[in-house]
């Protein structure tokens, strides 16, 4: 039985990914960490307010993290101090914050993604094959579109996307956000990026390459957030397995 502790666990996708790790048949949530917890159990696990509440004999075999991007500095110090394998999928993470997980990645397996959805993995892939293929006669613009309780703009996902991109075709393109205010043509080196939030879009991805005579959309939807949720037990199975080191999506699909 793998045990595991949800990070994040009173918020949306805390909920949802304690419920589907509770329907595996090899899995339980062992406990979970909230500051908004009420005191109150999760289907029968313990809840704690904080990393340092969690009793020094309270065992799991790996964490899930669903939280805050000012959560995960002391995660990744509790998890290494610990020796516990953390699956973070928290998004909007500083430079400091990922050099912290590159560091623990040398005492415990560190997974971490924008986003936990294997299509959008495989979304990421297609996208970086299609710029090599298409070259700089299509230009190319990524619509990343969320609900509006989302902090975070562009989305992690849509920031990956680019990157994935950019490394593909030796990182040559500059990202360009906002466009209200540059009175000039757009040039070959951009990369637009557009955010928009409104009612409870779960998350959609687009990357359009524009030619001259035609237009080739790669698009993911999400239709729900199980989906998420999903990709974190998935990565958490297989840093269970894994010796220390830095994982991210990627290593679980084979194109």
């Amino acid at each position: 039985m793998i045990k595991i502790a949800v990070h994040g666990i009173c918020g949306k996708m805390g909920e949802i990914t304690a419920r589907m790790i509770s329907a595996q048949k090899d899995m339980k949530v062992s406990y979970g960490i909230d500051p908004f917890t009420n005191g109150n159990s999760m289907g029968g696990a313990p809840v704690y307010r904080s990393c340092d509440e969690v009793p020094s004999d309270e065992s799991c075999d790996v964490i899930i993290d669903f939280s805050n991007f000012k959560a995960i500095p002391a995660l990744i110090r509790f998890a290494e101090f610990r020796r516990i394998p953390v699956v973070v999928c928290t998004t909007g993470l500083d430079v400091e914050t990922k050099e912290l997980m590159y560091n623990a990645s040398k005492i415990i397996p560190v997974f971490h993604s924008a986003n936990m959805s294997v299509g959008v993995a495989l979304l990421k892939a297609l996208a970086a094959k299609a710029s090599t293929v298409l070259g700089e006669s299509f230009d190319i613009e990524i619509v990343e579109r969320h609900h509006n309780r989302k902090i975070d703009a562009p989305s992690g996902t849509a920031l990956a996307l680019a990157d994935a991109i950019n490394e593909a075709n030796g990182g040559k393109f500059d990202y360009v956000y906002d466009r209200h205010s540059r009175i000039e043509k757009r040039c070959k080196s951009e990369i637009g990026i557009s955010s928009v939030r409104g009612g409870n879009i779960v998350g959609d991805h687009e990357v359009l390459f524009a030619g001259e005579n035609e237009v080739i959309e790669l698009t993911h939807r999400a239709q729900s957030r199980d989906i998420f949720a999903e990709g974190a037990i998935k990565a958490a199975r297989f840093v269970f397995e894994r010796e220390n080191g830095f994982y991210t999506m990627e290593d679980l699909i084979v194109i």
